[in-house]
């Protein structure tokens, strides 16, 4: 059989790298136990190198930005999910940067837990590296931005205190990018993601993000 020669293995190790993978974790929600935390499975690459049509570009800065603030649930999700996805090995920045313009954005007494969701959501130091050697950059298109059907039905049977004032969560579904290069060409990978993110958003006030489900484990 012939072993496969260094560009192949590279090419190997790339795709491997764009797909990537993702770590477990248990994720506890005010309203209970949500489940389990798992990243996007590891991916096998193909045999031989291909690469595919060039992703479309987001038409924004993939820089670790602070979140603008909102006092509107929705647009609020749409920022916090895009920032969940929005990154670029190239510039510099680690992973944490990145992470903490989210925690930044999150409700003082939720933060520690928001810190442990967000690890599911970012690649750890060590793939991290890998993929700053390929310039690898990511980011998300949102399809769909809904309220989960049981959510109404969370609210109308908590108890008093259980859930802060104004709280909200919205499910989105869509696809997330990411390019990187190889021997000077772009290798591209895309796969579809869906999620659901918590809220607190008083009336008044600006909205302050709670917690995440695991990725492709939204609520219902």
């Amino acid at each position: 059989m012939r072993q496969p020669t260094a560009p192949e293995q590279s090419s190997r190790r790339l795709r491997i790298a764009l797909i990537g993978g993702g770590l477990v974790l248990a994720l506890l929600v005010g309203i209970g136990v949500y489940g389990l935390l798992r990243g996007p499975a590891a991916q096998p690459a193909p045999d031989t190198h291909s690469t595919s049509t060039k992703a479309p570009e987001p038409g924004r800065d993939l820089t670790p930005r602070p979140k603008p603030e909102s006092t509107e649930a929705e647009r609020f999700s749409r920022s916090v999910a895009e920032g969940l996805f929005a990154w670029d090995t190239g510039l510099g920045y680690g992973a944490h940067e990145y992470m903490q313009a989210i925690v930044d954005v999150a409700d003082r007494e939720e933060a520690p837990g928001l810190a442990a969701d967000l690890r599911a959501y970012f690649p750890d130091d060590t793939a991290w590296g890998e993929l700053r050697n390929y310039e690898t950059r990511q980011w998300l298109t949102i399809d769909t931005i809904t309220v989960p059907e049981t959510w109404p039905g969370v609210v109308a049977n908590a108890r008093p205190g259980t859930l802060p004032p104004g709280a909200a969560a919205y499910t989105i579904t869509g696809s997330r990018h990411r390019v990187g290069s190889w021997e000077g060409q772009d290798v591209s990978d895309a796969r579809p993601v869906s999620f659901t993110i918590f809220a607190a958003c008083p009336s008044g006030d600006s909205c302050r993000l709670l917690r995440l489900s695991a990725v492709d484990t939204p609520m219902s």
